[in-house]
């Protein structure tokens, strides 16, 4: 039986911050308490030296894995397996020891992602069979609706064990995150450049393609879900309408709302309203839509994703609760308890009796949240 106590730790649980210890027997939290413990014969005793103890931080939506796969435009990594490995050691050193990897099923102007897609899912499948994967890596499948391939593309890849949510995304320019074609215009010039005519007949073109597949498309996705009991996320969510559709198809999480309107719809009718941390630590979107922070005083933010920058999780936290938007163990809940509960894992995401040891130690510096130490199921995986 393996034994160990942190202790001399400020403990943040879903209501509280104590100054106390977790006693941690075989992978599973065993008790928590307020104040110290005298360390006994063969008790070995770890002094978190009064450092934040928070639960391991769990990830339903990063790009991550793609900056190592494919880290420049058209160049495609050969080495699938030592890039997973390399996206693995990052997630786990920013306290992250749950994570979905999100991988497209489909894409628009070819950025490389369906030819990551089936190598990505394959070396996630290996790297989970070697054992060494330090954070617990799980499939988070982004089926863009609009794209004629994507049931070729997401139905021989639909049997993955490790498939745990399955979210329904629509880039057509004019639509959700891109109602605001300029916007999508100048994201894409890196990659493409268009004369104002071409431009419009693209736009056309895609609104065709789209009008031809994507409800055919979405449809046999949600019923396929229904019907293996995934979760699913909508994604962009921009009008109510496109909340109310969500709902009436069973979806649960409304990832990364464009407009606070939509955000207020999804939460005040039980959805889970996920937003980049990413946005938190900036002030506000990327691509100019709905800032998370309004969102957050709004009372309607549910959880936070790292998006594309692991990182920003344990930054984003510290400064909701720096900006008094909300107290530490409610900002600590949207990277842990709540967006475990809204995906079914109930073993994990909060520093409980019962619960798996996953935990991050935290050092406060100089108003600087850092990972000092992650442990996944008792053990330290950093």
């Amino acid at each position: 039986m393996k034994e160990y106590v942190l202790r001399n730790a400020r403990v943040v649980t879903p209501t509280t911050v104590m100054q106390g210890h977790v006693l941690v027997r075989d992978g599973l939290v065993a008790d928590v308490n307020e104040g110290d413990i005298q360390p006994t014969a063969g008790l070995e005793c770890i002094d978190c030296e009064g450092d934040y103890l928070l639960p391991g931080f769990v990830e339903l939506h990063t790009d991550n894995l793609e900056k190592h796969l494919v880290p420049r435009p058209k160049v495609v990594w050969p080495q699938a397996e030592p890039a997973f490995f390399a996206h693995d050691a990052q997630i786990v050193a920013a306290g992250i020891t749950t994570v979905f990897d999100a991988l497209s099923v489909g894409e628009y102007h070819d950025k490389g992602r369906i030819a990551m897609l089936g190598r990505g899912v394959d070396a996630l499948n290996h790297c989970r069979r070697s054992g060494m994967l330090r954070a617990d890596h799980l499939l988070h499948l982004r089926c863009e609706v609009a794209d004629p391939r994507m049931r070729d593309l997401f139905f021989p890849l639909s049997d993955t064990p490790c498939l745990k949510l399955v979210s329904l995304m629509d880039h057509t320019p004019g639509q959700r995150q891109w109602r605001d074609t300029t916007a999508y215009r100048t994201y894409y010039s890196n990659i493409k450049s268009w004369t104002d005519e071409e431009f419009t007949a693209m736009m056309h073109e895609l609104e065709e393609v789209r009008d031809s597949c994507a409800n055919d498309n979405a449809a046999s996705v949600m019923e396929f879900c229904r019907q293996h009991h995934l979760p699913m996320a909508s994604h962009d969510d921009t009008l109510v309408e496109h909340v109310e559709e969500a709902l009436s198809n069973g979806i649960s999480i409304s990832e990364f709302p464009t407009t606070t309107e939509a955000a207020c719809c999804a939460s005040e009718n039980g959805m889970l309203v996920m937003m980049g941390a990413p946005n938190v630590v900036r002030g506000g979107s990327h691509s100019g839509n709905a800032s998370a922070l309004d969102v957050a005083k709004e009372g309607h933010l549910g959880a936070l994703s790292s998006d594309y920058v692991p990182a920003s999780l344990l930054a984003a936290v510290f400064e909701l609760a720096a900006k008094e938007i909300m107290p530490l163990p409610a900002a600590v809940n949207l990277v842990s308890a709540n967006p475990a509960e809204s995906v079914g894992l109930d073993d994990r995401g909060r520093i409980d009796t019962g619960r798996r040891a996953d935990m991050v130690r935290v050092h406060h510096m100089d108003d600087m949240p850092v990972v000092r130490n992650v442990w996944r199921q008792g053990v330290q995986v950093y």
